[in-house]
């Protein structure tokens, strides 16, 4: 699979035979050939082989490179490219699977399973977030107990990610604080599979407790709390899994509003008229 991104106003014209094969032989020519000392008219010609595919639609998304070049065409052409975009006929749909009642990660590809490994997720007290989050960071080396490698997720309510781990030993237990740890080898493997976007679902139960939620605290059932206050007509903006000050006004509101003791706390009187039970 080939990436690239440029900037080129140049359109090719009568080259309706055009494939993808073609512009990978063409972009295999220019490294073999040497980026930076590549004949001008070639690295041009290639940029109207690039700039006819993406006027076709056969790019999913471009980032701009910046380019620079002499008047002369007997001046060798020298340019940067951003290896960002992926050819849409090569792309992968990837997605990532967590079920907590079991500290599995799976990774699919196309819908079909991909790659499966063991990990450790959180414990009770600090359960993994259930929800549907995205891949938003990618980080190598952070060190001790983060192992080698980082990849960050989209949780609003705090900072969770896959990572690495220097207790290879607890891979398979709930003992972290809700992150999801894997054995160095294996994030590494993962890390160079996915890209930033990359989904990552975490299925379970965010109710399996069902703690009386007070403020200042944080997770997926707050979150869930929001949303059913959210759908009844309360808590406008956005639902973050923090129970702040916003929450516990909009909460008390609702309470006023079903005859529900008005204490600001989720209790099972609130639970039950949210319809979390």
């Amino acid at each position: 699979m080939f990436s690239f991104a440029f900037r080129s106003r140049l359109r090719l014209r009568n080259h309706s035979f055009v494939s993808l094969q073609f512009v990978q032989q063409q972009f295999v020519k220019l490294l073999k050939a040497g980026i930076r000392t590549a004949p001008r008219r070639h690295f041009l010609y290639f940029c109207g082989v690039c700039s006819f595919v993406l006027s076709a639609g056969h790019l999913s998304t471009v980032a701009l490179a910046s380019t620079s070049y002499a008047k002369t065409a007997a001046t060798p052409h020298h340019v940067s490219l951003l290896l960002t975009a992926t050819l849409a006929g090569t792309k992968d749909s990837l997605e990532i699977r967590i079920d907590t009642k079991r500290p599995i990660l799976m990774l699919y590809r196309n819908g079909s399973l991909y790659k499966r490994y063991d990990v450790a997720l959180g414990k009770p007290a600090t359960p993994s977030p259930v929800g549907e989050w995205k891949i938003v960071d990618k980080q190598r080396n952070w060190g001790g107990g983060f192992g080698t490698r980082w990849l960050g997720l989209n949780v609003p309510w705090g900072t969770y990610g896959i990572h690495g781990t220097n207790r290879p030993d607890l891979i398979g237990k709930y003992v972290s604080n809700g992150c999801i740890r894997m054995r160095n080898a294996d994030v590494e493997q993962l890390y160079e599979l996915v890209p930033v976007g990359t989904p990552v679902i975490i299925r379970g139960d965010a109710m399996k407790t069902r703690r009386a939620l007070v403020l200042g605290n944080i997770g997926a059932d707050v979150l869930l709390v929001q949303h059913r206050l959210q759908d009844a007509g309360y808590f406008p903006g956005k639902c973050d899994g923090r129970f702040s000050g916003k929450t516990q006004f909009w909460l008390s509101l609702y309470e006023l509003a079903h005859h529900l003791p008005m204490d600001g706390v989720v209790g099972e009187d609130d639970y039950e008229a949210l319809g979390l039970t």
